[in-house]
Order: structure tokens, then C-alpha cells, then sequence
């Protein structure tokens, strides 16, 4: 088997001294494993930063084999954000979210134009609040719709509209830009309060029933907010 494809870099690991195996994104494959050979050398490895765009050339001998990547460097896109370290943590992050939460070998065209998204969103004033309701279409295109507004009661406090779970068991507050999907500016704390709601729903729905933690990168992410 033998193609050539566009794709993002989702992780890599050694896999000798010289080779890594790293796992991509692409446009008209999905998700797909393989060796790069001399992908520890100063020439390659500058450009295999996690979330780069990168031409893909893939030779594999079986489909039950693992295959071999030759790589060439479309866009580098991580390296703009290097003295930025939370925007460098969300794009890990995503990537992140995506390798765990695609199956191998499964085209889908609207999360790789979803990862293209992802470095548009990073260049708005209201990135982070934007970043919130890019994880939670990802789980919509997963097939996980997390519709809010049906989950909460709406209360007055003061003057105050306040949204509050249904839960019996556990009543939390959502963020009110969650509901209305205002534009607004909001403060960290909130956009805080809207990463953790999402994070937990994540746990509880497809992670832990699939005996998966949440990734260490999204917790760095939040971390490097506060």
C-alpha cells in the first residue's frame, strides 16, 4: 500500500536510535501510525514539532504491518508560538484530544479542517473561549452533541441570569457564554470554569467508560491559564 497525503502531526516517539514512530492526522486517510526513519536527525526533527502540517508519503507491505512515512514540511505552524506557552500547550492539547479520540484508518474531513480551524481561532483576541467551543464540536463530530441548553435551569440571581445543571446529584454552574454563545470578553475564571465543565463531561462519557484518562497535555493547558 502506497499513498501520498497532507496531515498534522499528532505525536511522535523513539522508536530507535535513529527513528521515530509518529502518528498523523490526514486529509484523505484519518488517522495512521508509522516509522519515520532518521527522524532524530537535525535535518527532520526541526520540523516534527507536534500540530505542524507536513506532506506524507506512506509505504506499507500489509494492512496488518506498520507503515513507513517519508515527510516533508507543508506549514510550520507550532514553531509561531513558541514564546507563547499557553497557546503552544492548547495546540498539544488538541492534538492530543484527536489521537485519542479517532479511530485508525477512518477518513473524516470535517476534523481535519477542524485542526485547520484550530490555528485561525489561535490568532483571536477571545482564543480561549473560541478553544472551548472547538473541543466541544470535536465531540460533536465524534458524535458526542453536548447541547447545554438542555441540561440547565435558568435562574434569576439579583439581576443576574444564572444557569444551573439539572443534575440531581450535582449542581454546577455553566458559564453563561456557553448557553448564549455570546462573543464577549470573558474573565479567566470563567473561561476556566467553561474548560473544567467540558473536561468533565469528557471524563465521564467517553473516557472513563473506554478505561481512558483525561490527557496530562489538557491538564498542562489549564494549568498554564491561571
Amino acid at each position: 500500500m502506497i499513498w501520498d497525503d497532507i496531515g498534522f502531526l499528532l505525536s511522535k516517539n523513539r522508536y530507535n536510535e535513529n527513528s521515530l514512530i509518529a502518528e498523523v492526522y490526514t486529509k484523505e486517510h484519518g488517522k495512521v501510525s508509522g516509522i519515520i526513519f532518521g527522524g532524530t536527525s537535525k535535518r527532520i526533527k526541526n520540523y516534527l514539532q507536534i500540530g505542524n502540517n507536513l506532506h506524507i508519503n506512506f509505504n506499507s507491505k500489509s494492512e496488518n504491518k506498520i507503515g513507513y512515512f517519508k515527510v516533508e514540511i507543508m506549514q510550520a505552524l507550532s514553531p509561531y508560538y513558541f514564546d507563547n506557552i499557553s497557546k503552544l500547550s492548547c495546540i498539544s492539547s488538541a492534538m492530543n484530544l484527536i489521537k485519542i479520540l479517532t479511530a485508525d484508518s477512518q477518513k473524516n474531513q470535517k476534523i481535519y479542517e477542524l485542526i485547520n480551524s484550530l490555528y485561525i481561532l489561535l490568532k483571536n483576541n477571545n482564543w480561549i473561549r473560541n478553544y472551548i467551543f472547538w473541543e466541544l464540536e470535536l465531540l460533536k463530530l465524534l458524535g458526542y452533541d453536548l447541547i447545554f441548553e438542555d441540561l440547565v435551569e435558568k435562574k434569576l440571581v439579583g439581576n443576574q441570569i444564572q444557569y444551573v445543571s439539572k443534575s440531581p446529584t450535582e449542581k454546577k454552574i455553566v458559564p453563561n457564554f456557553l448557553i448564549n454563545k455570546s462573543n464577549n470578553s470573558e474573565s479567566i475564571s470563567t473561561l476556566l470554569d467553561g474548560l473544567r465543565l467540558v473536561g468533565d463531561y469528557l471524563d465521564k462519557t467517553i473516557l472513563k467508560p473506554n478505561n481512558l484518562t483525561q490527557p496530562i497535555s489538557r491538564l498542562q493547558f489549564i494549568n498554564t491559564l491561571k
